[in-house]
């Protein structure tokens, strides 16, 4: 796989760009100006290890297509990142394969530090039906970029997904390939008492299945298991808040665990499942 890093400016020049196989990594001696983009192309769709800013330890992520671009942060926007995220005169970016045995591995299928509202070709990909007041630090692509800290709410590292006190708030998080999973796990705010709670949330699959959990009021991990299944999507709604004094519960992360389907996903995996069919014949 070729992979090339970018750096354009609000013109769509480039300000500078590497590109290798496999494996590259971008050094940017600037600082960035509003209007900036940071952009990563793939030769072809696949697994890959990506790291857009150092502030960030590269991550699993899928490209459905062969290109991605990220709008530099700045002012609110810039409030769910490390405030050491974007800044300064030297920026290093990184992308990579990811290898067979570690796209074949059991992992949280929802994670992604790079998904933005515009992101259509990096998955996953979280989107809701509402976030409170429309800011940054509340969106729906809170809840998946790994950032569990949730005894405080309105900053990094303390993002989540606020739902401005509406009972028919939904969020959905898109795989863009089908995986098969085995177990969600919800983090809840837990910025008590300023934080309510939902005492059930229900969640929908894109194979028509549903479930419907139990949770407390709690900011330790709560995780269930439930019958694998192969899916493209999983939505969240049906939540309903615990009759306290606070009108806001929020979630602060979703983690969605299982593993991928062979053959689903890219050229590298596709040879692990036939070497694994092969081992137990």
């Amino acid at each position: 796989m070729e992979l090339t890093l970018k750096i354009m400016d609000a013109d769509g020049f480039v300000l500078a760009s590497a590109t290798g196989q496999g494996e590259t990594f971008l050094v940017y001696r600037q600082s960035y100006r509003e209007g900036d983009c940071v952009v990563v192309e793939a030769s072809e769709p696949g697994h890959i290890f990506l790291a857009l800013d150092s502030a960030n330890q590269p991550g699993p992520v899928y490209m459905k297509g062969c290109d991605y671009c990220l709008a530099v942060p700045f002012g609110d926007k810039r409030k769910p990142y490390s405030p050491n995220a974007f800044r300064g005169d030297i920026h290093r970016l990184s992308v990579r394969s990811a290898r067979p045995d570690e796209i074949a591995q059991r992992r949280n299928l929802a994670l992604n530090p790079w998904d933005d509202h515009a992101n259509r070709t990096l998955f996953p990909h979280a989107r809701a039906n509402v976030e409170t007041r429309g800011e940054a630090v509340f969106a729906a692509r809170n809840a998946i970029d790994g950032e569990k800290a949730n005894d405080d709410h309105g900053f990094w590292p303390y993002t989540s997904w606020g739902i401005n006190r509406d009972p028919e708030a939904a969020l959905t998080v898109e795989f863009g390939r089908p995986v098969r999973i085995d177990e969600i796990v919800f983090y809840l705010r837990a910025d008590f008492p300023h934080d309510s709670w939902w005492e059930k949330a229900s969640v929908t699959f894109s194979n028509g299945g549903s479930c419907s959990f139990p949770l407390v009021k709690s900011g330790a991990a709560q995780g269930f298991s439930i019958e694998p299944c192969i899916v493209e999507w999983v939505e969240l709604h049906g939540l309903i808040k615990a009759e306290d004094g606070s009108p806001f519960p929020a979630l602060t992360q979703i983690e969605i665990w299982g593993t991928e389907v062979p053959m689903a996903g890219d050229r590298n995996f596709a040879a692990v499942a036939v070497e694994g069919e092969a081992e137990h014949a």
